[in-house]
């Protein structure tokens, strides 16, 4: 086929892309998600924007690959551990193959991410490429020799719910201490919320130029907290290369003190692996959907 669409599902964004067949972006839009309307509004998106990708090449003859957070059960079809809750318990695939009339390869979106950065994006040029989302979430995903590692029950790279604290902030997931709760963007607010009271986006707080005293313990705390976190994935699969996207992977700080942070904490004194930004930048995870599409 000449043509490759692919779908990135988000908390606050859905995404579509159209690539021919040398990875050219053809085509490309968003639309809200809007979760709050419910999951019907949510296939709803996908469908409209869909048809939009589709009509962009005319309706010619294309494969299509969805990403979205959480992964499709094996053993059930349905759709769990998203952070957009109301799809979860969804046979979501099915729903959505239903409502395009088409046959969809669906993955999660930090393995989509991980698959375009390892394939062309900064991480083509090395053979263990693990990346890491810092958005909304925190995801990860796992891709040796180009090809994505998801493991049997299809959650490698779940690094954003791994503990690092047992008594923890308490995650959606239902468990305490989840890497999520402390670094992602949604994790840092609430905590920016009870140790400042004020209400703040994590990457305006991030960038700001000056802290005062309660504001340096909250940014020394998302520091320490990162580089325990990225030092464990290291610590168990040491990969030739970290790639970070996401909303906060633009925050420069995370390679500078946050890698120190990681190497403090790495169980080796040669601390040579290599912590870099993604270079595809938001189109990444619209970009590996396409990828993986059928």
């Amino acid at each position: 086929m000449t043509y490759r669409v692919g779908i990135d599902l988000g908390g606050t964004k859905i995404e579509s892309a159209v690539l021919d067949l040398d990875n050219n972006i053809l085509f490309r839009e968003r639309v809200p998600t809007q979760s709050h309307l419910g999951s019907g509004h949510i296939i709803n998106q996908i469908y409209n924007i869909y048809n939009m990708a589709s009509e962009s090449i005319k309706n010619e003859a294309h494969t299509l690959g969805i990403g979205t957070p959480g992964s499709i059960s094996s053993k059930t079809n349905l759709l769990r551990n998203s952070n957009t809750l109301c799809l979860n318990g969804l046979p979501l695939k099915l729903i959505i193959e239903k409502k395009l009339g088409k046959k969809i390869a669906m993955e999660n979106d930090a393995n989509c991410f991980s698959l375009a950065e390892a394939t062309l994006g900064s991480g083509k040029d090395y053979s263990c490429v693990f990346g890491i989302i810092m958005g909304t979430g925190c995801g990860g995903g796992f891709v040796f020799n180009k090809k994505l590692r998801t493991g049997p029950q299809l959650i490698s790279g779940e690094w954003g719910h791994t503990t690092i604290d047992l008594n923890g902030p308490n995650c959606y997931c239902k468990k305490k201490g989840c890497i999520e709760t402390y670094i992602s963007g949604s994790g840092l607010e609430k905590i920016i919320i009870k140790e400042l009271g004020t209400k703040t986006s994590s990457s305006d707080f991030l960038n700001k130029d000056n802290f005062n005293e309660k504001e340096q313990l909250v940014l020394n705390n998302f520091y320490r907290h990162f580089g325990i976190a990225v030092s464990n994935v290291i610590n168990v699969i040491d990969p030739d290369v970290i790639i970070i996207g996401g909303g906060l992977s633009n925050h420069d700080g995370l390679y500078g003190t946050g890698k120190r942070e990681i190497y403090k904490n790495i169980f080796s004194n040669e601390q040579s692996t290599p912590i870099i930004k993604n270079i595809l930048g938001d189109s990444a995870g619209v970009i590996g959907a396409a990828i993986i599409g059928i």
